[in-house]
């Protein structure tokens, strides 16, 4: 004799063009969003706000000083048609341009790589030591970086004096080269971030894929192009999109170390908007400069999110 299992009866579905009951937490009443309230007030006062007084100013003669600071008016597009006009200004873009190239595009990223993959193949204390040592200069803060690297390349510092030590002709790049020599130090300070980022992506990387591409008779170097590059590609687009917007806004350790000088020769944008501001009094003009930096950083990041496999972007 069979007994038939219990049935739960389930309610009645509703019918078409009703509309179906609520559940409470599917609404968002006042009393729930009300503690949502101060980090809302918070973002619009230190985030939303300063944004949008900028964009203010950019189309204004205001200034620090002079007939701007007692009566600012409307000046619509003319401090870009300025700044377009300035050779000034284009100096600025093109020391720049080869201050993020040189030392982070290829610098910090090269050298993060590099020493990425040697720290996976060296022994745990050296690997330590050398992290330790590349991490310090990482979180140094800028100013103190800046006057190590100035007293280094200084026509007395430290490199000079390596130099005649060995029979070398001294050099003094902080006059000759300086758009270099600041280039060297945003490498020295800023590659430990490129190389925890591929110290991590690496280490995700399985073992036995090595294993078997070693067994085919693939070298390091074929090992390197075909395994580790596509699959460290999601790595290298994020690290070289962070890298580069952090070096288009250094200003501190450029700062210290040549003041944009000598002759303009390492004033990059960041420096050339802070004279403008500051120095000039001219705000307007000065914040008008800042918008067109951060629309080469976002061109920039357009770049590098194209690099990205389909699959990352979602």
């Amino acid at each position: 004799m069979t007994t038939d299992a219990p049935t739960t009866a389930r309610p009645a579905a509703p019918p078409p063009g009703a509309s179906r009951p609520s559940r409470l937490g599917d609404r968002l009443t006042p009393i729930r969003a009300l503690p949502m309230l101060p980090a809302g007030l918070l973002l619009v006062g230190f985030m939303l706000g300063p944004i949008l007084y900028s964009l203010y100013l950019a189309f204004t003669d205001s200034a620090i000083r002079g007939a701007g600071a007692s009566d600012t008016s409307f000046v619509g597009l003319s401090n870009f048609t300025d700044a377009f006009t300035d050779a000034d200004f284009w100096n600025s873009v093109i020391l720049t341009l080869i201050f993020t190239i040189v030392s982070a595009v290829i610098g910090q990223n090269v050298m993060g790589m590099l020493l990425a993959l040697l720290m996976e193949r060296a022994q745990r204390v050296l690997s330590f030591a050398v992290t330790s040592l590349v991490i310090a200069a990482w979180i140094l803060p800028e100013v103190v970086a800046g006057y190590l690297l100035y007293t280094f390349f200084a026509d007395e510092g430290s490199l000079n004096t390596i130099l005649s030590s060995i029979g070398l002709p001294t050099q003094n790049l902080l006059f000759s080269a300086p758009i270099l020599a600041v280039s060297f130090a945003n490498i020295w300070r800023g590659t430990a971030f490129s190389m925890l980022v591929y110290s991590a992506a690496l280490s995700s990387v399985p073992a036995d894929v090595y294993e078997s591409a070693a067994l085919d008779g693939a070298g390091p170097v074929r090992r390197f192009r075909s395994i580790t590059l596509p699959l460290l590609r999601p790595a290298i687009a994020t690290n070289l999109m962070l890298t580069t917007l952090q070096t288009l806004s250094v200003f501190g350790l450029i700062f210290i170390m040549t003041g944009g000088g000598p002759a303009r020769q390492s004033q990059t944008l960041p420096l050339y908007m802070y004279e403008q501001a500051f120095s000039y009094g001219q705000l307007g003009y000065g914040t008008a400069v800042a918008l067109l930096l951060l629309l080469i950083g976002a061109a920039a990041s357009l770049v590098y999110l194209r690099l990205l496999p389909e699959e990352e972007k979602r």
